[in-house]
């Protein structure tokens, strides 16, 4: 397994200005929940919130990892929209977690500054309520990855992982976690081992078929519930702009 080397041209992290979040806008065109409500891509993450809220018929808090079999699959970019996806329901609070301390992606799609995150909370460096961070959708509150860890992996095993997801469920509809791809690390099935489901992306034409079914078992080898799989890159006629 990989150790983590913290990158030299990342300085110490500052705890983040309270509310900083709430007024800078969602401007990445890949986060088409935000940027492109009505097109074809935005309707197909609409698409995997429904199916996720169709296995939760008893509208239980859930906590839900999405992680892909390689880097590069677009696995980022689907855990925010669905993030958001989620957030458009009536009455839903989401969380949106960067369990990724390898390759942080979740504030920068956010259009949020880095600020210490979860690694500082599980290191017991941040209090909770320090590390959750408004955005500017209100159902919708991010916690970073946080400061660089020489070793993420025993962070997320921790007894203190445990705990904080079942506080989170205390307080929010669901709790999208967002991972390192999982044939590189095992942070992907440490956290799928914990939360209540796993959806794997895959990239069309892109991701070997053996390393999908290779993530696909491992995951579940170690207690994941895997959900589904998510085809990112398939290339469709919009016909959502149209609707009326």
């Amino acid at each position: 397994m990989a150790i983590f080397t913290p990158s030299p041209n990342v300085g110490p992290l500052q705890v983040a200005v309270p509310d900083e979040g709430k007024t800078l806008p969602v401007t990445r065109e890949e986060i088409v929940v935000v940027t492109d409500p009505r097109s074809q891509t935005a309707e197909q993450f609409r698409g995997l919130r429904n199916s996720i809220v169709a296995l939760n018929p008893e509208g239980a808090p859930r906590t839900v990892v999405v992680t892909s079999s390689l880097r590069g699959e677009g696995k980022s970019v689907a855990a925010v929209n669905l993030a958001l996806a989620l957030g458009e329901m009536p009455g839903t609070r989401v969380l949106l977690v960067d369990a990724n301390m390898h390759a942080p992606a979740v504030e920068e799609y956010m259009s949020l500054p880095r600020r210490q995150g979860l690694s500082d909370l599980l290191s017991g460096r941040l209090p909770l309520d320090h590390a959750i961070r408004a955005t500017c959708v209100p159902s919708v509150a991010v916690i970073g990855a946080g400061s660089a860890s020489r070793n993420p992996s025993e962070l997320l095993a921790s007894e203190r992982m445990k705990t904080l997801l079942s506080t989170l469920k205390r307080r929010y509809s669901y709790v999208v976690l967002d991972t390192p791809e999982a044939t590189t690390t095992s942070d992907a099935s440490l956290l799928g081992a914990i939360t209540d489901g796993v959806v794997l992306v895959v990239r069309q034409n892109t991701t070997p078929r053996q390393y999908v079914e290779q993530s696909y078992n491992m995951l579940e080898s170690l207690g994941a519930n895997v959900l589904g799989t998510l085809l990112t890159g398939a290339h469709m006629a919009d016909t959502a702009r149209g609707r009326r």
